[in-house]
C-alpha cells in the first residue's frame, strides 16, 4: 500500500514539474503573441494585461504595408525551402552512397566528412565568403541558399540510418531489374522518412532562423531575410515595438507548422545514429 501511495506522488509530483516548466517555457511565447494585438499605450501600460482592453490586427497590418515585411518573408522562404530542398537531395544521395556502395578508399572519405564537424564555422566562413564575392553570389539570395547545402551531420545521420536497412532489399529489386535509381527512388529513399523528416525540420529551421550569414553576403533590403528585417527594423531615435512583435510572431508560424507536421519522426531519426554496424 505505501509503495503504491508513493508511486502516486511520485507520478503527481512529476507531473506537476513538467506543468510548471511546460508554463515557465511557453509564457515568454504567450506574452509576445498577446502583446502583439496591443495598442502603444497598453504596450507599456501598468499593470501589464495578457491581451489590453481593444485587440486589433494593426501592428500586422502597418508591418506589411509600411515595413515591407511581405517582401522579407518571401525571401526567407524562397531561401528556406530551396536550401532545405537541395540539402535533402545531395545529402540523402552522399550518406546513402556511403552506407551501401564500398570503393577503395570509402571509410577514409567518410572519416574526413567527418572530420570536418570539429571545424567551427568562424574558421571556414571567411574563406567562404571570398568564394562567394569571387561567384558574384554576394547580395544574392543563391550565396545563402549554395555554400551550406552540403552537411557533414546530415551525411552521417543519413548513413547510420541506412547502415541499418538490409542489404536484401536492394538485392531482391536487382534481381527483378531494377535500375540503382529506381531502387534508391522507390525503394530506399521511402524507408528514410525519419531522418529526412529530421534533415527537413533542421534545415528549414537552421536557413530560417540564421542571422549571421546573411548580415554578411547580404548588402540590399529588397533581398533582407525576416532576421535581418527584425535587426534593422528601428528608427534612429526609436523602435517601433508594436510592429516588430507582429513580424515577429508571423516569422515563428513557418517553423512552429514545419515541426509541428514532422515532429512524430524526430525520435527514429535521431536514434539512427545509434545502429551498430
Amino acid at each position: 500500500m505505501q509503495t503504491k501511495t508513493k508511486k502516486i506522488c511520485t507520478e503527481g509530483l512529476k507531473w506537476i514539474l513538467l506543468l510548471v516548466l511546460t508554463f515557465l517555457f511557453l509564457m515568454p511565447v504567450v506574452w509576445v503573441i498577446c502583446s502583439s494585438f496591443k495598442s502603444v499605450g497598453e504596450l507599456f501600460s501598468w499593470p501589464p494585461s495578457l491581451l489590453g482592453k481593444n485587440p486589433s490586427l494593426d501592428n500586422y497590418t502597418k508591418a506589411m504595408a509600411e515595413g515591407h515585411f511581405g517582401i522579407y518573408f518571401f525571401n526567407t522562404v524562397f531561401v528556406s525551402l530551396v536550401a532545405t530542398f537541395l540539402t535533402i537531395v545531395v545529402n540523402v544521395m552522399s550518406g546513402y552512397a556511403f552506407a551501401k556502395y564500398h570503393f577503395k578508399g570509402d571509410k577514409i572519405l567518410f572519416g574526413i566528412v567527418l572530420a570536418t564537424l570539429m571545424v567551427p564555422l568562424e574558421v571556414i566562413m571567411s574563406p567562404i565568403f571570398k568564394v562567394i564575392v569571387a561567384t558574384h553570389l554576394y547580395n544574392n539570395l543563391w550565396g545563402l541558399i549554395i555554400p551550406a547545402v552540403a552537411s557533414p551531420t546530415a551525411v552521417f545521420l543519413v548513413r547510420q540510418y541506412y547502415v541499418g536497412i538490409p542489404d536484401a532489399y536492394m538485392e531482391a529489386a536487382r534481381i527483378d531489374g531494377a535500375s540503382e535509381l529506381n531502387i534508391l527512388l522507390k525503394i530506399m529513399l521511402p524507408m528514410a522518412k525519419p531522418v529526412i523528416s529530421v534533415l527537413c525540420i533542421f534545415s528549414f529551421m537552421w536557413r530560417w532562423n540564421d542571422y549571421l550569414w546573411p548580415k554578411l553576403v547580404i548588402n540590399g533590403k529588397e533581398r533582407y531575410t525576416i532576421q535581418l528585417a527584425l535587426a534593422n527594423y528601428s528608427g534612429e531615435y526609436s523602435v517601433d515595438w508594436n510592429s516588430l512583435l507582429a513580424m515577429s510572431v508571423i516569422s515563428m508560424i513557418p517553423v512552429i507548422i514545419v515541426f509541428v507536421t514532422l515532429q512524430k519522426y524526430i525520435i527514429g531519426g535521431m536514434t539512427a545514429g545509434g545502429v551498430k554496424e
